[in-house]
């Protein structure tokens, strides 16, 4: 049976709004708790065990890999293995963050004595303040909802969006106070083309050499089409007898130089862009991209220290990179 899509349109705008809402709640009621717990995270000499049960445990399994992949070491714990010989995996100097909408999940509870037997510290995120995990936890995060998206009110719902929103705060949090970096995050992800992107470097990808479209600035225009035609990149750079970027030329300023009654024998320096956007070598290639965006262009010649050319980088060059 089809129902109308005017009524589906209209339920998920209602779930969506009512799950946007109790974030926005759940940032208004952050405490003096997070902030403890942000500060025993960034002293921790151990680990991060993330654990919870159901769907909790799915939010868990989440957060633990956003810890580890943002420069905390963390892992997940199933509580159901955990009281079956997984608890031997934590030590006195780990932090233990159990998530759990009731509070009241009996695996969890089992493993409590155990874990402060052990030392570990304790944080705990549930919608239920006066649950065994509040009062069992060092600290507790509340991540009580006034209502569920669910319309029965029994599937969690915007409680489940709560918890991962706090745990992500959490995790973004310590990010930021360790002043973790885009070069950092590309350590942890060496496989994936996220990480293989950010630590692609200008120097890496650009063209050297005969490749790079350039002519001194004594040419003609003359001279600068066959340049631009000869190495089909729609500019050249101009530069002085040191090699030293003096501006550019693109299609477009020949455009404008011949509707401006210029010659082919004219001086490039009277047509030419000068101060062009550069770059340099050592700038990450995604970085170009940023700026190509920005500056709506397609091209740089790449600088070094003495705003010597020795280098281009175009569009395709980083498609070809893989780095767009």
């Amino acid at each position: 049976m089809n129902k109308n899509s005017d009524q589906i349109i209209k339920l998920a705008q209602k779930v969506l709004n009512i799950e946007s809402q109790e974030i926005i709640q759940a940032s208004k009621n952050i405490s003096i708790n997070f902030t403890n717990a942000v500060n025993e995270i960034l002293n921790c000499t151990g680990r991060i065990v993330v654990s919870g049960m159901g769907k909790s445990g799915h939010i868990a399994r989440k957060i633990a890999s956003t810890f580890a992949s943002t420069g905390t070491p963390a892992f997940f714990m199933h509580p159901g293995e955990a009281s079956h010989g997984d608890l031997g995996m934590i030590t006195k100097n780990d932090i233990v963050i159990f998530f759990s909408n009731s509070g009241q999940s009996d695996e969890l509870i089992s493993i409590f004595p155990t874990i402060k037997r052990i030392g570990a510290k304790i944080i705990g995120i549930s919608g239920n303040v006066d649950s065994e995990l509040a009062n069992e936890s060092d600290i507790h995060i509340s991540a009580a909802v006034t209502k569920e998206a669910c319309p029965l009110g029994l599937a969690p719902t915007a409680s489940s969006s709560v918890s991962l929103a706090l745990g992500d705060a959490l995790a973004i949090c310590v990010l930021d106070l360790r002043e973790f970096t885009a070069e950092d995050f590309a350590i942890s992800h060496p496989g994936g083309n996220l990480g293989k992107n950010i630590l692609i470097k200008v120097k890496d990808i650009m063209r050297t050499g005969k490749n790079i479209p350039s002519i001194n600035i004594k040419s003609s225009l003359k001279d600068a089409i066959e340049e631009i035609s000869n190495k089909k990149v729609g500019f050249t750079g101009i530069v002085s007898d040191k090699n030293k970027l003096m501006g550019i030329l693109t299609d477009g300023d020949l455009r404008r130089a011949l509707l401006n009654k210029k010659n082919i024998n004219s001086s490039i320096e009277e047509c030419m862009t000068k101060d062009p956007i550069t770059l340099k070598g050592s700038e990450m290639a995604i970085e170009a991209v940023n700026i190509m965006e920005k500056s709506k262009i397609n091209c740089f010649l790449i600088t070094d220290k003495n705003q010597k050319v020795i280098g281009m980088l175009n569009l395709n060059d980083l498609f070809d990179s893989k780095v767009i």
